[in-house]
């Protein structure tokens, strides 16, 4: 491997050099805008059908790594309802692609897998880019690969050219200690995490890596949680840095395909991160993250009194593995023993992530314990964690739900989620009522536990041989797309006008396009009036009024990647976003799509800028103006470029393949005009230790 004189490095930092094109020199540092070339391209029946389209205006003109391209149906496909003409729609145009694309095992099929579910266990490998069209593509991270979700369009993109773009994010540390209690599970740490450093805040715009010896106490599984629920956590994506656990899950494979390239990378001695904090796994202990947010974490007996009577409880989603639902099993199968019995009026449900996953509980007779237990097994699929498909709470309805997301309307318009381990679910089940899993835990045997995950934490693991990045050559994309040169150069409108509509922070796509609204087959309008349509229902008339600009603060589009909400505000009639900062995966699906979306920080303007206000948009010269104020903003190169075109796809019509290299020559001559920034590595931050 290349090694060659350079300033330390993260993991994160190491990945994205291995996977950046035309780099001479095996750095980056944030804030420089790369071109890369992912490993892996990840995605569902229902991201799939809406990049059809897209796939289609181009004409479908083939995927470069059709051999990286794994697709699984599991959003909306359920076999109850899998001969409806939707879901039959959607599976065809899956079918369609898998056998255009010779797809072979890499294409899942429907209700076998949750997309994240089996790429992780069978695929993915340590020092892997991984992209994937769907928020928590970050769960592909707790194997030591870098692992970041985009939207559709960028998708689409990417599986045609075999690239990407990225500005390099900074990368925020958080490094575990000593050992977790018995039975608290990777979702309870990630909980804890967020109890005590909330969402969208040391998260926010940057990659999350996970690093300390309190690793070894942590399984796979257990890192697949904690990675899964980065993206709750605010991060752009996440990297567990591997070691023998990693090397061990991935070693286990039979497939030599899915384990030979696996590359391992740590930390140098001196690597920079814009923050670190210190997780002292023993101080934590069961949490419930009570609605409408997956941060509002709270100790089960701090819970108790809000959660006395549920009317359904959950066990599934991605977030909820394998190691996970062996546990909650045996907590089930030790509260049966004890003469507990599912007499409580409620629903029971349990969905498994993958055919996989499945069996293995029925090979260990667990899936009958469920039954026992009252719970409906159901086949892997999302189920009602998105409430896109069959499943869906009722209005008013409160649920316990060892899901990742419990924002408003999550599980289903007007339904009450809260988060909570599998285990914690099981136990709670009985009285549907909130239950601390702790005493069942206690009489476990943990060692019939262990064997049944195949995994020991006090076994010791071989180390892997950790190396340094290579530098990539650029490959030349031949530009089949001519550009025109009597077409127009691309322009920004001068200038916009309207009044604003206000929000705060926080404000999550699952607020701005509800569920049920995301659905392919609606139209337009259909779209258009299911923004806020549940949180404000008033918006979509406002905006048709003239309340054209979107005024919000921290964090705007937060959530799922759901590339309907900016186009739903689009076509509602918005004509700019202005907010303090923006969801990662929002802000590209937004400039991807042409809508402008601003960023101002001076609170005066937020202060003036109240519902119903008139906002002036001087585009041309770079300036806000309101109640009689004048704010500077700034768009950079590829921004301004990607909204004169009109979008990304636009965008891709005029270069062609070379599209990506063209951006990043654009972004590259607006930096030389600049001033040089200043060095990531300068200021070495102070590592924080928290308070439980």
């Amino acid at each position: 491997m290349t090694t060659m004189h350079r300033q330390p490095m993260n993991v994160c930092q190491k990945i994205l050099v291995h996977h950046a094109l035309g780099l001479d020199h095996p750095y980056v540092e944030p804030g420089t805008v790369i071109r890369l070339a992912p490993d892996w391209f990840l995605s569902s029946e229902v991201s799939w059908f809406g990049m059809n389209k897209a796939y289609e205006r181009m004409g479908r003109p083939g995927i470069r790594r059709k051999d990286r391209f794994w697709l699984a149906g599991d959003h909306v496909v359920d076999p109850r309802v899998n001969d409806q003409p939707y879901e039959k729609s959607l599976i065809q145009a899956c079918d369609q692609i898998a056998k255009e694309m010779n797809l072979g095992d890499n294409y899942a099929g429907h209700n076998t897998t949750i997309m994240h579910t089996e790429y992780y266990r069978a695929r993915c490998q340590p020092g892997m880019l991984v992209i994937g069209c769907d928020s928590h593509t970050s769960s592909a991270g707790a194997l030591g690969s870098l692992a970041i979700g985009v939207g559709g369009t960028d998708m689409i993109l990417q599986l045609i050219t075999g690239e990407t773009y990225l500005e390099v994010p900074e990368v925020v540390r958080i490094n575990f200690i000593n050992k977790p209690p018995l039975g608290v599970s990777g979702k309870d740490v990630i909980l804890g995490v967020m109890r005590k450093l909330r969402r969208n805040t040391v998260a926010a715009g940057r990659l999350v890596e996970y690093t300390g010896e309190g690793l070894r106490y942590l399984s796979c599984d257990g890192r697949f949680a904690i990675a899964n629920m980065t993206t709750e956590f605010g991060g752009i994506g996440a990297c567990v840095v591997p070691d023998g656990v990693a090397l061990q899950y991935v070693q286990r494979r039979r497939d030599p395909r899915h384990k030979s390239d696996s590359i391992y990378f740590q930390p140098d001695d001196g690597a920079q991160y814009a923050e670190s904090f210190d997780v002292d796994l023993a101080n934590l202990e069961h949490f419930v993250a009570l609605y409408p947010s997956p941060d509002n974490v709270v100790p089960i007996a701090e819970a108790k009194e809000k959660l006395q009577k549920l009317q359904g409880v959950f066990i599934g989603a991605c977030t909820t593995t394998e190691e996970e639902l062996i546990l909650a099993a045996l907590v089930l199968r030790q509260a049966m023993s004890e003469g507990l019995k599912p007499d409580a009026p409620g629903l029971r449900r349990v969905t498994p992530g993958s055919n996989s996953i499945i069996s293995r509980l029925k090979a260990l007779e667990l899936i009958e314990v469920y039954k026992q237990a009252g719970f409906e097994v159901g086949a892997p699929g999302c189920s009602y964690c998105v409430g896109m498909g069959v499943d869906k709470a009722g209005k008013g309805e409160v649920w316990l739900s060892s899901q990742n997301r419990n924002y408003r309307d999550r599980m289903g318009p007007g339904s009450i989620g809260n988060i909570a381990s599998a285990a914690t679910v099981a136990a709670s089940s009985f009285s549907m009522s909130l239950q601390s899993p702790e005493e069942l835990l206690q009489k476990i045997d943990m060692a019939e536990f262990d064997a049944m995950r195949k995994y020991r934490p006090e076994e010791p693991k071989s180390a892997p041989e950790y190396v340094e990045p290579e530098l990539l050559a650029s490959t030349p994309v031949e530009n089949v797309t001519q550009k025109s040169e009597d077409r127009q150069p691309p322009s920004l409108p001068e200038t916009f006008r309207g009044r604003v509509q206000r929000f705060g922070d926080n404000v999550d796509t699952d607020s701005i396009i509800p569920t049920d609204k995301c659905h392919s087959h609606l139209t337009r309008e259909e779209v258009a009036r299911g923004s806020f349509c549940y949180t404000r229902p008033e918006f979509y008339d406002r905006a048709q009024g003239g309340a054209t600009i979107v005024v919000a603060e921290k964090s705007f589009g937060c959530g799922s990647s759901r590339e309907q909400a900016p186009r739903a505000l689009q076509w509602a009639g918005i004509q700019a976003v202005i907010a303090k900062s923006y969801a990662f995966i929002y802000q590209r699906n937004q400039v991807n799509n042409g809508l402008m979306g601003i960023k101002v920080l001076d609170d005066d303007f937020y202060q003036l800028a109240q519902e119903g206000a008139e906002v002036v948009i001087d585009v041309k010269n770079r300036q806000i103006h309101c109640e009689g104020k004048t704010w500077d903003f700034r768009l950079d190169r590829i921004q301004e470029q990607l909204l004169a075109e009109g979008g990304l796809l636009s965008t891709y019509e005029r270069y062609g393949p070379s599209l990506f290299a063209e951006l990043q020559s654009l972004e590259q001559k607006a930096k030389q005009q600049d001033e040089e920034p200043a060095s990531f590595a300068e200021v070495p931050p102070q590592t924080k230790s928290l308070d439980w």
